[in-house]
């Protein structure tokens, strides 16, 4: 009989704190070193504008990694950011996110745009995540997926351009001012 040597979510709670991202897909491990200031900025407005717009209306709550998303045994994530909408605050706890999270956030870069883009839509395809953006801080892009119905991007959008979203209605924001600290 063989053995499955694949790591588990317990294996993972077992390695030292190392202050890297640390992730399991397919209980593959996955190291992501510290992002570089362009990501930041994006992951610090597309978070607090996310925030904002949530908590002004109440719909539910934004999280940043490093924050786990328990898809299952063999698949533990920590997107850049996660939406988390009321109909599934009762998968939130102390730990991390049992399931999936309404919307997940990834910024890309040059250590994570494959597996952003390949496994990880696969994975939030399947556990059903509702919306999934990749969004790209050196060619200042955001693409939109709605995982359910199709691997393929729904919209390409640039810096000059608005992103609205379908999941949260009423969410509209010039995406120049992801890409850069403005108010």
């Amino acid at each position: 009989m063989p053995v499955d040597t694949r790591l588990t979510y317990e294996d993972l709670l077992a390695f030292p704190d190392d202050s890297r991202r640390h992730e399991i897909i397919n209980g593959e491990h996955f190291v992501t070193p510290s992002p570089l200031r362009k990501h930041q900025i994006v992951v610090i407005q597309l978070g607090r504008l996310m925030a904002e717009f949530l908590l002004e209306r109440r719909l539910g709550e934004v999280y940043t990694a490093p924050f786990d998303v328990i898809l299952s045994d063999y698949d533990v994530v920590q997107p850049d950011l996660m939406v988390v909408l009321n109909d599934r605050l009762e998968l939130v706890t102390e730990r991390g996110i049992l399931g999936a999270p309404n919307l997940v956030i990834e910024v890309l870069s040059e250590a994570t745009e494959r597996r952003d883009r390949g496994e990880k839509l696969k994975l939030y395809a399947k556990y059903g995540v509702c919306e999934y953006w990749l969004v790209d801080p050196e060619t200042e892009t955001l693409e939109v997926y709605s995982p359910s119905e199709s691997l393929q991007a729904r919209e390409h959008l640039h810096s000059q351009d608005t992103l609205e979203s379908l999941l949260l209605a009423g969410f509209s924001v010039p995406l120049r001012k992801v890409f850069h600290f403005e108010r």
